[in-house]
């Protein structure tokens, strides 16, 4: 839209550009955080690879700033990669999230099964939904546990952390 001479983006103002930048700025900040595991997943240009390096080796405040500022200027000059590596991290961040939430999980099973009131029901409920965990010596360690063991408590979710995948998938 051309209004007395100048040139203006329609709907991309200068806080929506900001705001973009800083986006792909803190992209670029949580890149020089993620482990070297993670980085093999991800294919990025030989000059982006390169810069990301760099910026990891870096190590004071300041010049890590700017390394991660030279860093979020060559995604934002390529668009498609600047959107594989958003893509990249939203899939670690809900990634984590699935992570925290069956640990969380696991909390409660362990926290319901140690508590005098509740840990007959849940101990009934694990049996019906996941009888192979539920023996002679968990039932032992529960009973330890709801009589104020934190060793046997540590036991239990250890029990109930291996045997996580199946407790998730068949109920709770």
């Amino acid at each position: 839209m051309e209004q007395d001479g100048f040139t203006r983006d329609e709907g991309r103002g200068r806080s929506a550009r900001k705001r973009a930048a800083k986006q792909v700025e803190e992209h670029a900040r949580r890149l020089t955080e993620l482990s070297e595991a993670d980085l093999r997943r991800l294919t990025l240009p030989a000059e982006i690879a390169a810069e990301l390096n760099s910026a990891r080796q870096t190590r004071g405040h300041s010049s890590k700033k700017r390394a991660v500022k030279h860093l979020a200027g060559l995604l934002r000059r390529d668009e498609a990669c600047a959107a594989a590596v958003a893509e990249f991290l939203a899939g670690e961040d809900a990634g984590r999230y699935r992570e925290a939430a069956r640990f969380q999980s696991l909390e409660a099973w362990r926290d319901r099964l140690c508590a005098r009131e509740t840990s007959d029901e849940g101990l009934a409920e694990l049996r019906r939904l996941c009888p192979e965990l539920v023996d002679g010596a968990f039932e032992r360690q529960v009973r330890a546990a709801r009589n104020g063991d934190r060793s046997a408590a540590r036991a239990v979710f250890r029990r109930l952390r291996d045997a996580g995948d199946r407790l998730v998938e068949n109920g709770k």
